[in-house]
């Protein structure tokens, strides 16, 4: 994972320049032999300990003596997981930050200080006493400018509310055995929701928390802009965020301030009120209205645009600092549209869900396929945001690889990978005429291929990757046919100790998810697993697993169609083409096929299994069980496959 916020370590309260120098964050390799960082490691090992067996959000203490003492503390959000998942997103925080090649030029420092956006947590360690300073002395203030903030009478009532809400959630804080709170207040003036966190150390007495917090917000009060519209100040004993519109913590907010019961309500009878006095008057408020709204909702999205670009900017520039021999490109602009004839519609291969896919031609013959990201899709930037940190991270002959991106302002945003000479799975499966060209040999090859690539993400890659939206169209074929799983947009990073989580957002492909991811947000490698043996199932019947087929005078889909022939020994009927020679192959794949879509995921193989299963005939293999989605219609009719491919979205 790409430690995706800014180190910083801060002497005193300030904004970190744009292109300012972070050196002062990755030198803790020159102190590598040093007592102190010998007790600062030891430190740090001790507090992660201590967050997983209180199960708590933080932890603090001292190690060594003299001037070799070391001061700690380790900070969670309190929107993010305690105890073990805590501490691991702490270490991975720490351990990337020492795996980070320090800048020769800079000084070795003792006074380190961590923040970081994606796991949110912070980290600190110095040789001063941090830790009884109720001054909160070392913090990072981050502002997040928004539109222009309002003026005059509006941005003092603003400043008014963000203070009132924050002494209010500071007040909750210290009645919270966690130290933390959330909250909302609402602006009348400018109809628009503020949300705001604050956070202290668990252990820290409510006085002294109470103390930190306020004299924090004083700090804003005096550091921030009038009706600067979003903000935090980070620190490990305290900090608060706040932020209009956009609700960045998760749960529900547990404190509100000023928040109207009906606010929808009262808008619609004010405008009936107004529509009395006459249809012109109406039909004119009407408009204007709809005018505002639209407005604001095309400012709230370009600013989520702004963030994620933000967001890119800074993957690309850690990518510069951390991954600089990896063979990541940046490629300019004009290098880009020079290679694919100015994006002409002769060079253009598809279109993508988040814009179209062309054909390029890099000086010295190297031929690439461009994704350019529609310019408004935040959806396409999330993704891009993914695959720019997973898939340059991951280096396997079965994965397609991303060579670099190009980033023009913030209108374009590509993404470069190899090409592929004869694109993806599905054209061949699918088609009759072409499906010929593809003989048990190769398919075999594809099927291996395939599974070898999932193994490596599950197993074998220094990151636990659940793809998530595996499917024919995202296996792409080289010229030798080697089969490359592709499209890490939708990608998920597990940790080494997770083997499963839950999510609100399911994504993937009809047909192609799990039963517990679609129906319970239960996301796993086994979810995988599910969609392996899907495409199984479609490489060696040639079939859709969207379509329904004819048996016994019924109608089944693929996984219950492939099950009732296995069950009656008529297998043969699923295979697509002249079988010769490779029958008990063959009817391992099924076999294997049918123990990957299982109803229970406890039931499916790893892929470590299935590897073995595929590749040696000493490997035995258990009976399936009924498949997921066994679904039957009543029909003397064959219904003809249905060509459904749609990516799937959904907020449970």
């Amino acid at each position: 994972m790409l430690l995706i916020a800014l180190l910083l370590v801060l002497s005193s309260p300030k904004l970190l320049a744009e292109g300012q120098s972070i050196c002062s964050n990755a030198n803790i390799l020159p102190m590598q032999s040093s007592t102190y960082m010998y007790n600062l490691k030891s430190l740090a090992e001790a507090l992660f300990a201590n967050v997983t067996t209180s199960n708590s959000y933080s932890a603090y203490d001292t190690a060594g003596t003299g001037s070799d003492m070391v001061y700690g503390a380790v900070l969670c959000r309190g929107d993010t997981a305690p105890g073990t998942d805590c501490a691991h997103q702490l270490k991975e925080v720490l351990e990337a930050a020492m795996n980070t090649s320090p800048n020769t030029s800079c000084n070795p420092q003792k006074d380190i200080t961590l923040f970081d956006d994606v796991y949110l947590v912070q980290l600190r360690f110095s040789d001063q006493d941090f830790i009884s300073d109720s001054s909160n002395s070392q913090e990072c203030i981050v502002r997040a400018n928004l539109n222009p903030p309002p003026m005059g009478q509006v941005s003092e009532q603003f400043d008014s509310l963000v203070s009132r809400l924050m002494m209010k959630l500071t007040e909750a804080a210290v009645k919270n055995t966690g130290r933390y709170e959330t909250g909302q207040g609402w602006l009348t003036e400018e109809s628009q929701t503020v949300y705001g966190l604050v956070q202290c150390i668990a252990d820290m007495p409510p006085e002294t928390c109470r103390a930190c917090l306020k004299s924090t917000i004083t700090k804003r009060e005096q550091m921030f802009k009038s009706g600067q519209m979003g903000g935090a100040i980070l620190s490990v004993r305290c900090s608060l965020w706040y932020q209009t519109e956009v609700q960045f913590f998760a749960g529900t907010p547990l404190l509100s301030l000023n928040m109207p019961a009906r606010r929808a309500a009262s808008k619609f009878w004010i405008w009936v009120t107004l529509g009395s006095f006459s249809v012109v008057v109406s039909t004119s408020w009407l408009l204007v209205h709809i005018w505002i709204k639209t407005e604001r909702k095309r400012e709230r999205a370009r600013f989520e645009l702004q963030l994620l670009s933000m967001a890119i900017q800074n993957v690309i520039n850690l990518w510069r600092i951390e991954e600089g021999n990896s063979g990541f490109s940046l490629y300019d602009f004009s290098q880009i549209k020079e290679a694919t004839g100015n994006f002409s519609s002769e060079n253009k291969l598809g279109q993508g869900g988040f814009g179209p896919v062309y054909k390029g031609l890099l000086p010295g013959g190297l031929e690439v396929a461009v994704k350019r990201l529609a310019a408004c899709s935040v959806q396409g930037l999330l993704e891009f945001k993914n695959e720019i940190q997973l898939i340059a991270k991951l280096q396997h002959k079965n994965l397609v690889k991303l060579l670099g991106c190009c980033i023009q302002g913030d209108q374009e945003k590509m993404l470069v990978y190899e090409y592929m000479q004869n694109k993806s799975l599905d054209i061949f499966i699918f088609d009759i005429n072409k499906g010929v060209q593809l003989n048990w040999s190769m398919r075999l090859h594809i099927i291996d291929g395939v599974a070898q690539g999932l193994l490596y993400l599950h197993k074998h890659s220094r990151l636990c990757v659940v793809h998530r939206d595996l499917k024919a169209s995202n296996i792409l074929l080289d010229s030798d046919m080697t089969p490359k799983i592709s499209d890490f947009g939708m990608a998920r990073i597990f940790s080494s100790n997770m083997t499963e989580s839950n999510t609100t957002r399911i994504v993937g492909t009809h047909g192609y998810i799990s039963p517990e991811y679609a129906f319970d947000g239960v996301c796993s490698i086994k979810s995988d697993v599910f969609s392996f043996g899907v495409l199984i199932l479609e490489i060696i019947s040639g079939k859709r697993t969207t379509g329904f087929y004819p048996y016994d005078g019924k109608l089944y889909n693929l996984t219950s169609y492939a099950w009732k022939l296995w069950k009656a020994g008529e297998w043969r009927q699923l295979v697509c083409c002249r079988i010769g020679e490779n029958r008990e192959v063959i009817e391992r794949c099924i076999h294997v096929a049918l123990l990957c879509v299982q109803e229970s995921a406890e039931d499916r193989p790893a892929m470590d299994l299935v590897v073995s299963m595929l590749n040696s005939e000493n490997v035995s293999l258990p009976k399936p069980k009924q498949p997921a989605y066994f679904f039957v219609r009543v029909s003397e009719t064959e219904a003809s496959a249905c060509n459904i491919n749609v990516s799937i979205t959904l907020a449970r």
